[in-house]
């Protein structure tokens, strides 16, 4: 794993955490994170290598097919191996639930640690560090992403109706960055059939689909990764066949802004659309000088990537931790795919201030 935290953050950054945090040596075996556990400290793995195992019941076929590859009886499943330069504990900043989660030592590791209570104040009071951290932060998550299902290949994992993904953006943004938004952004009409985004091509800008339907396809090259995050959650075997089908209020191209990273998929009108579009030197522009916006964009988009990360781990998680469809709910269990107050709260207030946005636009 490269590291990305220590090559994102600046001097500044690194001189804090060396005087806030504490270098501890973890010895082999010993937890990290235990699952079910909450935990008080932020790890930033300096040596050695953590793996994170997922908690499995007996009676799922998923976690009997891993243990007769993996030559195990353990009811887990590794799902990541975490090297230096990786983070643990970012969870409380990203709304990522990972209580079915045990991370644990694979060899002596060094780890600089560091009381969650502190990087939460850092990140709220430093907008600078925030935005390096979240960037960094959203690097990872893509990279997660792109080695668990790497791992775990085309499978057929079971459709799901994601959420979409305004609630999560506008849930982070101010309204005076939606003002912004309205001002410099442009309302383009995308006719039926039109390539909006094309697999591997440049990504010209940031797109919010305000009305209609766009499709999401993989094409014939198979050279990139991140087509696997969307094909193994759709199930698809084959490429140049639509994964995915994109609605009002999904966001088009926002990995482009994270690392430069090439579009993994080509997105398509399938009728008639209209979207608001943010030119990529106009956003590239307000991330560099607005460092307040930056550090709530990213972490608007790390949240956004934590949610399909969650999507993935719920569909291997524990049973008794996941809703099934026709029993009641019980309070005193978590659910592994449970909102907090928090989140919805956020939500609600993202979605009022979407249909702001559009009465704004005029968009029916």
């Amino acid at each position: 794993m490269t590291e990305v935290i220590l090559q994102e953050l600046n001097n500044s950054d690194i001189d804090w955490i060396i005087t806030t945090g504490k270098q501890q040596e973890i010895l082999p075996d010993t937890l990290l994170m235990r699952e079910g556990n909450t935990f008080n400290n932020f790890y930033l793995l300096l040596e050695g290598t953590a793996t994170a195992i997922l908690s499995q019941k007996h009676n799922n076929p998923l976690a009997h097919a891993f243990a007769t590859l993996e030559g195990t009886n353990i009811p887990g499943i590794e799902i990541m191996c975490l090297s230096r330069g990786e983070i643990v504990g970012e969870n409380t900043f990203t709304n990522f639930n990972s209580r079915a989660i045990t991370i644990r030592a694979s060899e002596r590791c060094l780890v600089m640690s560091l009381p969650l209570a502190e990087m939460k104040h850092k990140l709220d009071q430093d907008k600078g560090f925030a935005a390096r951290f979240y960037r960094a932060s959203a690097i990872l998550y893509l990279n997660r992403l792109q080695h668990l299902l790497n791992r775990l290949g085309r499978r057929n994992f079971a459709k799901s109706q994601p959420v979409r993904d305004v609630l999560h953006i506008f849930g982070q943004l101010h309204d005076s960055d939606l003002d912004w938004a309205i001002a410099n952004g442009t309302l383009e009409k995308i006719s039926a059939q039109t390539t909006l985004i094309r697999q591997g091509g440049p990504v010209e800008a940031l797109y919010l689909v305000l009305d209609g339907q766009m499709a999401v396809s993989l094409e014939s090259d198979q050279s990139n990764p991140l087509t696997n995050i969307f094909a193994t959650l759709e199930g698809v075997e084959s490429s140049g066949r639509e994964i995915a089908k994109l609605h009002k209020g999904e966001i088009i191209g926002e990995t482009s802004f994270i690392d430069g990273r090439l579009p993994y998929a080509t997105v398509t009108a399938v009728e008639d659309s209209l979207v608001l579009s943010l030119a990529r030197p106009t956003l590239i522009a307000k991330l560099q000088q607005d460092i307040g916006f930056a550090a709530r964009f990213y972490q608007a988009i790390v949240i956004l990537l934590a949610d399909k990360l969650q999507g993935i781990i719920s569909r291997l998680s524990v049973g008794r931790r996941t809703y099934v469809q026709g029993k009641s709910l019980n309070d005193q269990i978590q659910y592994e795919d449970e909102l907090d107050a928090k989140t919805l709260e956020q939500m609600s207030l993202a979605a009022t201030r979407f249909d702001w946005m559009l009465e704004r636009l005029k968009v029916s």
